[in-house]
């Protein structure tokens, strides 16, 4: 534009020139007006064959940078009959051409990622450099609990979310196996890439419950099986032996002490035959007979049921109902043995705590609509530590604990296609939350 600007100026002085020799000089000294006004003339011509060859090219050359600057590659330059710049305006024009083509392929390609991350059945979380989530998919939603609107623009522990607490925790470039309070087991992984020069972490999300349940259930399942078949078949052998020996024994005099020993054995036998016979219940959990049940209805009974047992410990057990609970479907008497083992759970708890001294020790069987129910408790919490460890088969945390009783609650819930979770929130009550899926 400066050029062009100098161009038009010269051309306007030289006009002006012309034209102020023509009417004050053209009666002076004819021979040298006729030489000037030609002179002046012939630069007006040559000047115009230089605004084509050179000015008009330039200007030409200025309109593809302008394109260039605000990215239209779909506009093309016009040739101008110059044979130099017309090869500067078949380069820019191919240029353009590719990066057009280019452009597309990106956006066909971005597109087609978009469509390939949404659909992954893996959670994807893509941070900014400055850690803070800036895309997530639909899988990543589902499993961090979070809505995405409360979640873009926020640091990872700035959710309020268990995985996203345990995201947070991962160094870059590591992979952790992360198992929660509600029984899911995830494999998380930790990487980045670089972008405009800048790294950005991201986070890939696989869902192994499934698989680890499966291969859980196969292991104790055979351990079971093993233990199960030596210990029935010993005692068997045992317990009739020494019914054998005491029904000889039984005549003569002063064996009577004898006898009671054996006794004590025989039935210390069933007990242990009894105590396997219960871990091999959880291998042998039938499948669910699905009808509508009440969620009230299902709760007032197991607090009736308990109460008692609640009252002889001091334990104050309370029953929030929700009005207009609908019904859904449960296989009522598995459900009802899982909600009893939750409120006896919160009850154990309470007493290993020794509250139940006081009369500080209580429960509340609440139900949430549309389908929830929450068992709580102010027993002593329980640590992120056994967290990590809920709902693997034998673990407890008490004494005498076989570690069976979480993983029936879990077998059943998970038959039910129910999700549930068991933490300590920031109140100090731990909360065992069910929540019936929707259909």
């Amino acid at each position: 534009m400066r050029i062009k600007f100098l161009f038009f100026g010269l051309v306007f002085f030289l006009i002006g020139l012309g034209i102020y020799l023509g009417f004050f000089f053209r009666e002076v000294q004819k021979p040298y007006w006729f030489l000037a006004e030609g002179f002046i003339a012939f630069l007006l011509v040559y000047l115009s064959v230089f605004y084509q060859k050179i000015v008009k090219p330039l200007n030409t050359i200025g309109n593809g940078m302008e394109l260039l600057r605000e990215q239209d590659f779909s506009s093309r330059l016009s040739p101008v009959g110059q044979y130099e710049a017309d090869r500067i305006v078949n380069i820019f024009n191919r240029m353009m051409e590719q990066l057009k083509n280019e452009r597309l392929r990106m956006r066909e390609q971005n597109y087609f990622l978009d469509l390939l991350i949404q659909a992954s059945p893996m959670g994807v979380v893509i941070l900014t450099f400055s850690e803070e989530i800036n895309q997530m998919n639909q899988m990543a939603v589902k499993m961090l609990g979070v809505a995405p609107d409360a979640a873009i623009g926020r640091r990872m522990e700035g959710l309020e979310s268990s995985l996203a607490a345990e995201l947070a925790q991962i160094p870059n470039e590591e992979t952790r196996v992360v198992r929660l309070n509600d029984a899911n087991v995830y494999k998380c992984t930790r990487s980045h890439f670089i972008d405009c020069g800048f790294k950005h972490p991201f986070f890939l999300i696989e869902r192994m419950t499934d698989e680890v349940r499966r291969v859980e259930k196969k292991a104790y399942e055979k351990v079971i099986r093993m233990i199960a078949h030596e210990v029935n078949n010993t005692t068997a052998g045992i317990t009739s032996t020494l019914d054998t020996v005491e029904q000889t024994l039984a005549s003569e005099e002063g064996m009577e002490d004898i006898c009671e020993v054996m006794r004590v054995c025989v039935e210390r036998c069933f007990s242990m035959s009894r105590f396997i016979t219960r871990f091999a219940d959880v291998v042998k959990i039938p499948e669910p007979t699905l009808a509508p049940v009440s969620l009230n209805e299902m709760a007032s009974t197991c607090k009736r049921f308990m109460e008692g047992m609640c009252a002889d410990h001091r334990i104050d057990l309370q029953l929030e109902l929700a009005p207009g609970m609908k019904e859904v479907k449960m296989d009522a008497s598995l459900f009802e043995q899982v909600l009893i083992n939750i409120i006896k759970n919160a009850a154990e708890s309470i007493l290993s705590a020794g509250q139940a001294s006081e009369p500080a020790g209580q429960i509340i069987v609440r139900t949430l609509a549309p389908a929830t129910i929450d068992v709580s408790d102010n027993g002593p919490g329980i640590s992120k530590e056994v967290e990590a460890k809920l709902f693997t088969p034998f673990f407890s945390t008490k004494p005498n604990g076989q570690g069976i009783g979480l993983v029936f609650i879990r077998e059943v819930l998970s038959k039910h296609r129910c999700t549930f979770s068991l933490h300590t929130c920031a109140d100090g009550r731990t909360h065992f939350r069910i929540s019936f899926p929707d259909k």
